[in-house]
């Protein structure tokens, strides 16, 4: 059965590179009916949190990203990481190392001197020395010193480096903690993990992982390497390009199936779909057509996208939030219009749920008429259209039916064309000049608050 997992470090928050990697690990396990694995790494002690691991859960959950074990967390685990590493070290495959920090720098600050890479040299791999009294070692792995290192990426292709790239790996620290390299090994052996799907800044560990798996007799799991995310500029993606907490984008108005269609285009395509739902992706979701060329975030699609999601979303779901949003009085809601109405009037012409509560907030409650209006307000015809207005409002049948030709008969009689009239009508009634149709507008906010501020306003210019 097909397992994959996603394993954050909970050193900050949920990324954009890191949604799309638990995306599509996720589709992948998801697409054939396999499992879905939940690994925190959170070894770095010095900078590992709660609160960043409490982020990436949250993070997961708005997503919809469900997973079928785990969480797990590295540090529960430390007493199986030491009894990996005897098992190595009882085999041939490990060594204790004694040198010290400083010893190493030096080391490395004379390689660097004379050009070379640096690495450490092996100086305890064979050695017969006494090991030195008072100092806990580290455990270091037997790297192969001849041949190469194969494997073939679902997305790279096939990648081969030579063991002389690379030095003996630190296993166990000191202090009994694994290396990121070691801790992942044995994690995705024990899990049974598949299929490792991760960016594409992983590449240069999975040679060493190898020579760990093979050293531990196990079977090989497939890697899928995924291509960095850049930022329209082509440099790195950073938090000025958009790869902030992505439960910020929750904050800042966009609907968690938005970010997911956006995410699951960038580096992957199911032909020409643009907009799919999570069902579709799970549908269709391969790794044969992931790019292995970078993708590029573009912020105006995903706009775009979460446009789109808003005029489809429920009315039900978004007046829930607007509920939420616009914090009013019970008498004020019962005082206005159903939010569900208002919902469906206004979510055609947003682009984040954020401004749903301030585009409604005039059904509600009276708003201060625009301050151009008030430094500016109107007189001879359109005056009189106003006041002609008010006296119709007061008795017509309030439905946008007759509102519309009503008040474009008001502005006939008195000469002038619909826009002079809508205009001012909104600027006062709404506090904003831009508002949906005027007839259905005025409907919902109803007779009562439409007469009453028209007549508030009109009182003030006499």
């Amino acid at each position: 059965m097909v397992r994959t997992r996603f394993a954050p470090s909970p050193t900050g928050y949920l990324h954009i590179g890191g949604a799309r990697t638990a995306l599509f690990s996720w589709a992948y396990a998801r697409h054939h009916g396999g499992s879905f694995v939940l690994r925190i790494e959170d070894t770095d002690r010095e900078r590992s949190t709660a609160a960043s691991t409490q982020a990436i859960l949250e993070g997961m959950a708005w997503l919809g990203l469900n997973y079928d074990e785990g969480p797990f967390y590295q540090m529960q685990r430390l007493a199986r990481y030491r009894e990996v590493a005897d098992h190595l070290l009882k085999t041939g495959w490990a060594y204790p190392c004694y040198a010290s920090r400083e010893e190493l720098e030096a080391l490395r600050e004379n390689q660097r001197a004379r050009g070379e890479k640096p690495r450490y040299d092996g100086r305890w791999r064979d050695s017969k020395a006494l090991p030195p009294a008072g100092i806990a070692p580290v455990i270091r792995f037997k790297t192969p010193v001849e041949g190469s290192v194969t494997f073939h990426d679902l997305i790279k292709g096939p990648i081969t480096v030579a063991n002389s790239e690379l030095d003996d790996l630190v296993l166990l620290r000191a202090d009994g903690i694994p290396t990121y390299n070691f801790g992942v090994v044995v994690d995705d052996l024990d899990m049974q993990i598949t299929h490792i799907i991760r960016g594409d800044d992983h590449v240069n560990n999975t040679p060493r992982q190898i020579h760990l798996i093979q050293a531990l007799g196990a079977s090989l799991p497939q890697f899928a390497h995924l291509p960095m995310i850049l930022g329209q500029d082509g440099e790195r993606l950073s938090k000025r390009h958009g790869a902030v907490n992505v439960l910020q984008y929750q904050e800042d108005g966009f609907l968690p199936e938005a970010l997911l269609n956006y995410l699951a285009r960038l580096g992957w395509s199911h032909g020409d779909a643009e907009i799919f739902s999570q069902e579709d992706l799970v549908s269709w979701f391969d790794l044969a057509h992931v790019n292995r060329s970078p993708a590029r975030f573009n912020p105006e699609k995903l706009l775009w996208l979460n446009q789109h999601y808003l005029k489809e979303s429920s009315d039900t779901r978004l007046a829930t939030q607007l509920r939420i949003d616009l914090t009013l009085s019970d008498a004020q809601w019962a005082m206005g219009p159903l939010p569900e109405q208002v919902v469906a009037l206004l979510k055609g012409r947003l682009s984040h749920v954020t401004e749903l509560a301030e585009a409604a907030r005039y059904f509600y409650t009276d708003p201060a008429p625009t301050p151009d209006i008030l430094a500016h307000p109107p007189e001879g015809a359109i005056r009189d259209a106003l006041q002609a207005c008010l006296s119709a409002f007061q008795t017509a049948a309030w439905t946008p039916e007759s509102l519309g030709p009503l008040i474009k008969q008001t502005a006939q009689a008195h000469g002038l064309k619909m826009g002079p009239l809508g205009m001012p009508l909104r600027a006062i009634l709404c506090g904003t000049s831009h508002t949906p149709s005027l007839d259905v507008t005025l409907h919902l906010i109803g007779r009562d608050a439409v007469t009453r501020r028209l007549q508030h306003f009109l009182s003030l210019m006499n």
